[in-house]
């Protein structure tokens, strides 16, 4: 805790490498050591090129390896609030024990607006500010439920049959946004460089190399009201296991219906995150999807056996956001 006052101790003029792990259950930080940048040099255990900021938000599970050099001052605070802004956490970097430097008040709290509900027409730039009330159902509104839209990635939105006249559901985004480069709610125009997913570069060519052979599209569900979390709008205890063929590869859109953001996690095999380009970006083991966002990973298939896809916040994986990938033999290949 701050009053804590967890202390790490550098000699002055060397580099110092920090490795951010969010081993949280249910938040998102946001980081940043004011007065120092941040230069990110791996993602989740995975190199990339190098990049300096000011900030970064980390989502439950993510990890970051950063650089920074200590210059300038005996002390400087490692800051860490919340997405949500109730609150923070600090420890210090310093010559020696003891010494502190000022801990920054919190940012305003954030709001979500239309962009960040799927409805399009809205810049996110603007977002932020304009005030809209979480307990819109949309899917209910008249001509909404079971229409077909485009993410930004160009390609046709459309909703499975699961989602339609669903109780466990309050909205659905008619227009996902794509944008790589959008820093998050509440981290908009703040003033200060912000890390985004378009900003990071594997260190490395596409491990795999080939395209995926297949696009499966998976729905980020819920219902803010019930507190009710699925994938398609079927909780996990009633859906059927996700099956790929081994050794293929294959393309995951994930389509974010809800206002809320999720950590995705699948075990057993990395998530390779596509450009905007629909190229091979970054590798990584969570990767975050904002609200009302499409993200697209390309997955090999390459660990036989039944694997868990599942939301990282502790809360929406135990509600329900979670699914079974089962890897099985290809047809006629010897088990």
């Amino acid at each position: 805790t701050n009053a804590d006052h967890w202390t790490a101790v550098f000699r002055p003029g060397e580099k110092v490498r920090l490795r951010l792990i969010n081993g949280s259950s249910m938040t998102y930080f946001d980081v940043r050591i004011p007065g120092l940048k941040l230069t990110v040099v791996a993602v989740d255990g995975q190199y990339v090129h190098p990049l300096s900021v000011d900030e970064l938000r980390i989502a439950t599970a993510e990890t970051f390896d950063v650089i920074v050099q200590p210059r300038g001052a005996d002390a400087f605070t490692i800051f860490a609030q919340d997405s949500g802004r109730t609150g923070c956490i600090s420890g210090t970097l310093a010559v020696r024990e003891g010494l502190r430097a000022p801990i920054p008040p919190l940012d305003p709290r954030p709001l979500l607006g239309m962009a960040d509900m799927g409805m399009g027409g809205m810049d996110h730039g603007s977002a932020d500010h304009a005030n809209t009330a979480s307990g819109h159902d949309m899917a209910a509104m008249p001509g909404m439920e079971g229409m077909a839209g485009m993410d930004g990635m160009g390609a046709m939105v459309t909703h499975p049959a699961s989602e339609h006249g669903n109780p466990l559901l309050d909205m659905q985004a008619m227009a996902p946004s794509a944008r790589l480069d959008d820093p998050g709610v509440g981290l908009r125009d703040n003033g200060r460089r912000v890390l985004t997913y378009a900003d990071l570069r594997s260190a490395f060519a596409d491990p795999d190399g080939r395209e995926p052979g297949r696009t499966i599209d998976l729905h980020l569900t819920g219902h803010m009201g019930r507190y009710q979390w699925s994938f398609d709008g079927v909780p996990f205890a009633d859906a059927p296991p996700l099956r790929l063929a081994y050794g293929e590869r294959v393309r995951l859109r994930l389509l974010n219906d809800t206002m809320m953001a999720h950590p995705l996690h699948l075990h057993g095999m990395w998530s390779d995150l596509e450009s905007a380009a629909g190229e091979f970006q970054l590798r990584k083991h969570t990767v975050n999807v904002q609200p009302a966002h499409a993200l697209a990973l390309r997955v090999a298939a390459d660990a036989l056996g039944r694997w868990a896809f599942h939301c990282h916040l502790f809360l929406h994986m135990a509600m329900g956001m979670m699914r079974v990938v089962q890897v099985r033999p290809m047809e006629g290949a010897a088990a």
